[in-house]
């Protein structure tokens, strides 16, 4: 009887040792989320928000940041900002990627399950007018629909729609709409073939 007590003990210990060493496995998800929370602390955050490294936020307007989004600051700084009046909304379960900058003056959205690579540039505003240089942040939005991808380097103009499923090249420059399930390519960016 003494010997089933000793195997229940240690039983016991056993699983008592699996879920600490569950617990520690996860613990590097701490960091990156603390980290979100006190460096996005001016945006409304959703749910198992992450951010690795410090990344430059500059909230004038409304940032929105939905559930399980991770951002990546670390090999270069991801930028995050909203002029005065301008709404930043990103959806659920999105990736962003280091040295990627989104500027929203008007509204800038990215939808649920989106993949930004490296170096991506995302804005609404083109800070001022050709003619004379004068400071004009006013801006046309920018919706970046469902489960679409961006290449690194890619560029997205002002007034632009990007359809569900669409994928944008490295490098391409975006400067009119995309239609779902669409490559585009090339600047400016032409569609390449449709899935």
């Amino acid at each position: 009887m003494e010997a089933g007590f000793a195997v229940a003990g240690r039983e016991r210990g056993r699983g008592r040792l699996a879920r600490l060493v569950a617990g520690l496995g996860r613990l590097h998800l701490i960091g990156p989320a603390m980290n979100a929370r006190v460096r996005l602390r001016s945006a409304t955050l959703g749910r198992r928000v992450t951010l690795r490294g410090s990344a430059v936020v500059s909230n004038a307007g409304r940032m929105t940041i939905g559930d399980r989004v991770r951002l990546v600051s670390t090999v270069a700084k991801l930028e995050l900002v909203t002029l005065a009046g301008g709404h930043l909304e990103i959806g659920d379960n999105v990736f962003i990627n280091y040295g990627t900058s989104v500027v929203a003056s008007a509204h800038v959205k990215i939808g649920d399950d989106c993949l930004i690579g490296t170096h991506v540039q995302v804005m609404d505003t083109d800070f001022h007018r050709v003619e004379d240089k004068a400071w004009d942040p006013t801006g046309e939005p920018i919706e970046i629909e469902d489960r679409v991808w961006l290449g690194n380097r890619s560029i997205i103009l002002k007034g632009v729609r990007i359809g569900h499923d669409a994928v944008v090249a490295a490098g391409a420059v975006v400067t009119r709409d995309v239609a779902p399930r669409t490559l585009v390519a090339g600047v400016p960016a032409r569609a390449v073939r449709r899935f």
